[in-house]
């Protein structure tokens, strides 16, 4: 009815002009003027489906872009032709609906109408959903190297041959695989049809919702919302979910939301001094008038979440040794509790409710691979601190902590390299993980400084069929540098710097050592001040500590000369008073410079968790993903620097 046009021409010229004062173009942008001058795209055929009328953002073409306002509301007379065939089409949506599909382009993930301009803007105005299109495809031809979002959206290429589904529209790279990592399924190959259907339905089902709750708050896209939703439920809880609980569920999720995407860096606290403060100002009285006390009657109760029991792992076996020295050190203040069984997400999630049960004010998880049920109970378990052993993984709700372990590295390098008679050491490395290539970079260098001509023999034990033993004698290196800790139940000696001896036996030289326990001890003592301060809440924080703290360390053998622990005194006390860093001044890589001399300073603390190359002394390369073992590849997954489809 003319009226009804007359209400939809009215949200139109409110539309006009809200854009003519924000100085945006305020028609529709028509894809011919899009389109890189002087490029004949090719046209690829999607075919006939339902596409979301969210993602229908302009015309093909100039000839009709001026009839509406960028949102597709109509801006002519309410008496012209043009009127009277929109209040017609509005009269036939009303009663049997729009029958026809109209033509479209899809250009980078959005949709340019060519036939049909007025049947798209009806189906806005009353609120529809999607629109069934005969979609063709034109794929960019944009010369020179590919800007973040060509990225995004070939990802999505793969998705959407995987899934056909334009409504899930990421805006970081990466979001894709991580959506596919969730649903156990692979990029590119066909997903079965009721995964599907029930992805396209749960996304719509949310996107409704989310729309509502996200109106009056940052503006943060569905699809980013969706994946950080799937990070803690699973796609079968929209499955006949009321809107109510999955409201309530968004207004729990969204700080997490804000900070998966936030452009802010994780908050790197470098030193404990940065995060905790001396109880003597005044900290004790805060904790008694606002927060919660603690006493030797009523301790503070930390559990200690570990895969498997601690003499089946080195690594597991350092973190309960920190467990059973915080409980001494505190003398009753601090009560601890050991779960050794929490390998999988059920068992974690049964530790963690039991934990919580027995009154536990903090947990903490000691893997990479735990986090993901961390942040689940985090969220179920507001009133309880939750901390994972990890670097670079940001969440609201569980902050991080890990050692600086490249300072001990370094040390080591200069050892083996000043031990080495032919200029050549080895370096076994775990996984490529954040944190572990800079370990490798910074024994190659510490050990460069001490000998120019030095090769350091990468070798990885989380490749299949890895045999490092052969691997070094084949390349006549019998100085290595192993895995930090030795098993509790394995007599095996390779472990930390040592030597190959002809005979096949081992010599011990020196090793790197996690002051678990001073760690915890930190840490413990802030929550028993009341210094467990709040940081921002869309800003992840990661407690990064060193040498200076107390919590790396490097032992030396008593058979080594005098010299040489001489030697390595003298540089951890550099390092300590931060006079010594192996990434200061002029940095190679295998490729070459990468950071000249004349740079300031040194690298920062994220490029040094992120590295992904090698320094120039070293022989070997990064694993590829399907090269490593199946626990490999589960560990890199979740906190790796390779990605899943990294082949080449």
């Amino acid at each position: 009815m003319q009226e009804d046009y007359a209400r939809a021409r009215r949200l139109g010229l409110r539309e006009y002009h809200r854009a003519t004062s924000a100085g945006r173009y305020p028609y529709l942008p028509a894809l011919d003027d899009i389109l890189p001058e002087g490029t004949l795209p090719a046209e690829i055929p999607v075919g006939l489906m339902e596409i979301p009328l969210s993602m229908v953002v302009g015309t093909k073409t100039a000839g009709r872009q001026q009839a509406f306002a960028d949102d597709f509301m109509p801006l002519l007379e309410v008496y012209s032709e043009f009127a009277l065939k929109w209040w017609k089409l509005y009269d036939s949506q009303m009663e049997v609906g729009i029958r026809d599909p109209i033509k479209v382009y899809e250009y980078m993930h959005r949709f340019y109408v060519q036939e049909g301009n007025k049947r798209v803007s009806v189906s806005k105005f009353v609120g529809a959903y999607g629109i069934m299109g005969d979609v063709l495809r034109i794929l960019p031809n944009k010369e020179g190297e590919e800007d973040e979002a060509d990225k995004v959206y070939a990802e999505f290429l793969r998705f959407f041959d995987s899934a056909p589904i334009y409504e899930i529209d990421f805006t970081v790279l990466g979001s894709y695989e991580k959506l596919a990592n969730i649903l156990g399924l692979e990029l590119g190959e066909p997903w079965p049809r009721e995964i599907v259907e029930k992805l396209k339905g749960g996304f719509q089902l949310f996107e409704t919702v989310y729309a509502q709750k996200a109106k009056d708050k940052v503006s943060i896209s569905p699809s980013d919302a969706f994946l950080t939703y799937l990070g803690f439920y699973s796609l079968d809880s929209l499955r006949g979910i009321s809107r109510s609980l999955l409201s309530n569920r968004i207004d729990k999720l969204w700080t997490e939301t804000l900070l998966r995407t936030s452009d802010k860096p994780i908050s790197l606290v470098k030193t404990p001094e940065d995060a905790l403060v001396d109880s003597s100002s005044g900290a004790n009285l805060v904790q008694a008038l606002f927060g919660k006390s603690y006493t030797r009657a009523h301790p503070l109760k930390a559990a200690f979440c570990y895969e498997r029991p601690a003499e089946t792992s080195s690594w597991i076996y350092g973190h309960e040794l920190g467990r059973s020295f915080v409980e001494h050190r505190f003398d009753g203040l601090v009560e601890t509790y050991c779960f050794d069984k929490c390998g999988t997400n059920e068992e974690l999630a049964s530790a963690i409710d039991e934990a919580v049960s027995k009154g536990c004010d903090v947990v903490f998880t000691i893997s990479p691979k735990q986090i993901e049920e961390t942040m689940r109970s985090a969220l179920h378990f507001p009133k309880v601190h939750f901390l994972n052993c990890s670097i670079n993984l940001a969440h609201a709700g569980v902050r991080t902590y890990y050692s600086r372990m490249f300072e001990a590295k370094a040390l080591m390098g200069t050892l083996a390299a000043s031990l080495a008679d032919n200029h050549k050491i080895g370096y076994v490395a775990d996984y490529p993980i954040y944190g572990s290539v800079a370990e490798i970079n910074a024994y190659a260098i510490g050990a460069a400084m001490v000998d120019p001509n030095v090769k350091v023999y990468l070798s990885w034990s989380s490749v299949k069929d890895s045999d490092f033993k052969s691997y070094m004698r084949e390349n006549g290196v019998n100085i290595v540098s192993g895995q930090d800790f030795i098993k509790p139940d394995s007599p095996s000696r390779e472990y930390g710097l040592f030597r190959l001896n002809e005979d096949g036996s081992v010599s011990n030289l020196a090793a790197p050592m996690y002051n678990w326990g001073r760690f915890y001890e930190l840490i413990l003592q802030s929550i028993l001040d009341g210094r467990w301060e709040d940081e921002p809440e869309d800003q992840a924080m990661n407690y990064w500590w060193g040498m200076s703290a107390g919590v790396v360390d490097v032992i030396v053998s008593d058979r080594l000369s005098y010299y040489s622990r001489k030697m390595c005194e003298s540089l951890k006390d550099a390092i300590m008073k931060g006079t010594m860093n192996p990434f200061s001044g002029e940095l190679r890589s295998q490729k070459g410079v990468i950071r000249k001399p004349t740079d300031p300073h040194h690298f920062r603390s994220d490029e040094i968790i992120t590295m992904n190359w090698l320094n120039d002394n070293v022989i070997g390369e990064l694993p590829k993903m399907a090269d490593l073992t199946e626990a490999g590849q589960q560990t890199v997954m979740v906190s790796g620097i390779l990605r899943p489809d990294d082949t080449e």
